[in-house]
């Protein structure tokens, strides 16, 4: 599976390096400030408030195990989607290995990005990705959570956390793009108030634009 792809948005991470990140100027506000040193704790939708049944989300190292650990499931998991869907099998195992170790994700530590993870009950849940393509806008990238726990609000909150720590790094817009068998996560971007939009990238495995402004 080439390396162009996501469960939302996935550019590749050596294009975006070799081109450099851009000299911005990033802006926070004390609210923004907080949600990038401590997490925040969401009561889970629809399940009564016991202790130690909620959500939280907060900033990590892209290089840490928990984010490593997390980033091989995502890509797995989509890659395996993407050749089941036109080549009806997985992933090739070396192919795998190769294209995981290729995307670290460098381009989500500070000071232009941001890597948030969810956790369920304190256990790694989930990811979400922004990362500041010019003094306006975000990309929004590796968006996902666990199977087993989705259906529990956690992708929403994943993804406005990801448009605080966008807003925090100065940004005022998020932009997105997703492949087209990917119908859950398109039905979450429009749920979210995304925009479907013309190509902002000449991603190969882009099919589907997206963009919000970020009040």
């Amino acid at each position: 599976m080439p390396s162009g792809f996501s469960a939302q948005p996935a550019l590749l991470a050596s294009r975006f390096a070799a081109s450099g990140s851009p000299e911005v100027r990033t802006q926070t506000t004390p609210a923004a400030e907080r949600l990038l040193r401590y997490p925040v704790a969401y009561p889970v939708p629809g399940t009564p408030r016991m202790p130690g049944m909620t959500w939280t989300v907060a900033p990590e190292p892209y290089d840490s195990p928990v984010s490593a650990a997390l980033w091989r499931e995502y890509y797995t998991e989509v890659s395996d989607r993407w050749y089941l869907l036109h080549e009806g099998r997985r992933t090739d195992p070396d192919e795998l290995e190769r294209e995981v170790a290729a995307q670290p994700g460098a381009d989500l530590a500070p000071p232009h990005g941001r890597l948030l993870v969810a956790r369920y009950c304190g256990e790694p849940a989930g990811t979400a990705g922004v990362r500041l393509r010019d003094g306006s806008a975000a990309e929004l990238t590796r968006v996902f959570l666990r199977r087993p726990l989705r259906g529990r609000g956690g992708a929403a909150l994943l993804v406005r956390a990801a448009e605080d720590a966008a807003r925090a790094l100065g940004a005022t817009r998020m932009i997105l793009d997703t492949r087209g068998d990917l119908v859950e996560a398109r039905a979450l971007y429009d749920r979210l108030g995304y925009t479907e939009t013309e190509p902002h990238n000449d991603d190969p495995y882009a099919e589907h634009w997206f963009s919000k402004t970020l009040a």
